[in-house]
């Protein structure tokens, strides 16, 4: 969703006309971000406010994912430290992970806006334990109408240079959200487009996902990045509203 409905508070084009156009074709459709800060509830509110008709279960963030993948190993919840905001934290509450600083099964991280030496320290002498260690994404920089910002990847390269451990990542360009979207709307990996504005993320993640990939041009990858990229999209729009109006005028078939 960042870097292509919208940067920050501010949308990138008419975003009510574009989901309309969808609706109107039947085209099926799931978000998925990286961004943790956010639950699936209060992205559906964002999302209204924009014109955008979406349910919460077609919305899947890092800190969902992070959960399921959390889950696999602990399902019945328990102690775990949580670096990361209200996003992180209310998925992990509601499937019975609590926050601790010891005797954790886990550490557990996102982005923190929040984020000072002493909550890098205490969960650095936690790792030293070899406790279990889940972040949701890697994504080094985050985009915003006042420019590009350190992302949840740059609080993870604290942690992981300074604990000696590397991360169970949750979000792209791991396949495990697209799966679980594709699951949600019951669509297989052939007739599915991936859209992203981040070739180390979105495309990348939704190659690895066995879909077809657009790249716009409206967040942190540029038409100059493509040149030297060891992975390509299918597909390169300069925005969203581009994009669905080129498939639009193709019948919605999604051919390279």
């Amino acid at each position: 969703m960042d870097g292509v409905l919208w940067k920050d508070q501010t949308p990138i084009g008419n975003l009510e006309h574009i989901f309309q156009n969808l609706l109107h074709h039947n085209i099926k459709y799931a978000f998925a971000t990286n961004n943790s800060t956010k639950s699936p509830s209060e992205y559906q509110v964002k999302l209204h406010k924009l014109g955008i008709n979406a349910q919460e279960e077609q919305i899947i963030t890092s800190s969902t994912t992070l959960v399921d993948l959390l889950k696999e190993k602990f399902p019945d919840g328990g102690p775990v430290h949580i670096l990361g905001e209200n996003g992180l934290r209310e998925a992990l509450l509601k499937n019975g992970f609590y926050h601790c600083d010891r005797n954790v099964l886990a550490v557990v991280g996102g982005l923190d806006r929040q984020i000072n030496y002493e909550k890098i320290k205490l969960a650095t002498l936690l790792l030293q334990q070899e406790v279990d260690f889940y972040y949701t994404n890697a994504d080094t920089t985050f985009p915003t109408p006042e420019g590009i910002i350190p992302g949840a990847g740059s609080i993870l390269r604290a942690l992981e240079v300074g604990s000696g451990r590397n991360a169970i990542l949750a979000g792209k360009p791991k396949p495990k959200m697209f799966e679980i979207a594709m699951r949600i709307i019951n669509v297989s990996p052939e007739s599915t487009l991936v859209i992203g504005d981040r070739l180390d993320t979105d495309i990348l993640g939704g190659l690895e996902a066995n879909c077809l990939t657009a790249l716009v041009l409206t967040g942190i990858s540029t038409s100059e990045d493509l040149i030297n990229s060891a992975y390509q999209p299918h597909f390169v729009f300069e925005n969203l509203a581009d994009l669905v109006d080129h498939f639009n005028q193709n019948n919605w078939e999604i051919k390279p």
